[in-house]
């Protein structure tokens, strides 16, 4: 991983075909959160909607987030960082599920406006804080806004900035329910226009809004090279730009070409059960990789054929799970 100042030393070769590679999935965990956030607002809608108490919501809101906080030493972990504790993205979306026991009283304005002034204003928190403790991230500082290694502890996400993106989610969460589908496209088209257009002056001026993660030349992998750990301002700009894109687009094709959104259904099976397949997908290629003697051996194309094997094997068993959950709306499946 070089995405990041803490790990990347300036001067060292980025490969292309490696860098893009690695670049691709970073589109995964932003949209995962602001994802989850959306998909709280709906599903807190409906619970109070069918007489659900606001403790009861409480209660679920509160034994989610813990359960999906604790996957990642437990079931993550083992496999990631054998022998130490590597706290990632579901330590960020069960720990933002936490906070948002409390934040959901807010109104959805209220929340997007705290979600901006976090992600444009992450870089002044952090330098603030970092110079409070010496320079050095003391462990609350690492959980909530640089992330950083302590022993056996490695902390990749910090609560706070990923907390941001999934407020910013559960703002759209709210506004989905009261907006026509062609204006939510068209809300979402010129937001990831002006997100991306955002992303091109921050990365352009190469100061502030980069996590000091700055380019060295003009190169296309320079200029994709942003700071995930912890996210800046260009690396959130991007990739939510992207993830709006992509979100306009599929709305557009469901409502314009319902057969053409019928093709695409694999792809909402997958996106129906994004945790259940990330708490599988890593174990099976792992454990694939040991069985056939081929760990840390072959270059890309055996990265992206094993990619895709463990897509065609888990894609039968995530339809299987989606109709379990769906027959079991109130049974341990909405959990995970």
């Amino acid at each position: 991983m070089t995405d990041g100042l803490a790990l990347y030393q300036p001067g060292t070769p980025l490969p292309a075909s490696q860098f893009l590679t690695r670049w691709i999935t970073h589109l995964c965990a932003p949209t995962f959160v602001f994802l989850a956030g959306s998909a709280l607002a709906l599903s807190v809608e409906k619970r109070r909607a069918a007489g659900e108490s606001p403790r009861a919501i409480d209660r679920f809101i509160l034994a989610r987030g813990l359960l999906i906080m604790a996957l990642d030493p437990l079931w993550m972990s083992p496999v990631f960082t054998p022998g130490q504790v590597l706290l990632q993205v579901l330590y960020a979306i069960g720990g933002s599920l936490i906070a948002m026991v409390a934040l959901r009283r807010l109104g959805g304005r209220w929340l997007a406006g705290i979600g901006l002034a976090l992600v444009f204003g992450g870089e002044v928190l952090t330098g603030l804080a970092l110079a409070a403790t010496g320079g050095e991230p003391s462990l609350p500082v690492a959980l909530l806004l640089t992330g950083g290694r302590f022993g056996p502890l490695l902390v990749a996400y910090p609560l706070l900035p990923w907390l941001a993106i999934m407020m910013l989610g559960w703002a759209f969460g709210r506004y989905l329910p009261t907006a026509p589908r062609v204006v939510a496209e068209h809300r979402l088209l010129g937001a990831g226009l002006a997100a991306l257009a955002l992303f091109v002056v921050v990365r352009g001026l190469n100061g502030y809004g980069n996590m000091r993660l700055l380019r060295e030349d003009g190169s296309l992998v320079q200029w994709l090279h942003v700071s995930k750990y912890p996210p800046s301002l260009s690396f959130t700009a991007l990739e939510l730009g992207l993830a709006a894109l992509c979100l306009a687009t599929f709305l557009g094709i469901d409502r314009r070409a319902p057969a053409a959104a019928h093709l695409l259904r694999p792809l909402a099976v997958l996106g129906q059960t994004a945790l259940f397949f990330y708490l599988l997908h890593v174990h099976v290629l792992t454990l694939g990789a040991h069985l056939l003697g081929a760990a840390h051996r072959g270059g890309l194309g055996v990265t992206y054929a094993a990619s895709c094997i463990a897509v065609v094997l888990l894609y039968p068993l995530c339809a299987w799970y989606r109709d379990y959950k769906q027959a079991r709306p109130d049974g341990w499946p909405r959990y995970v």
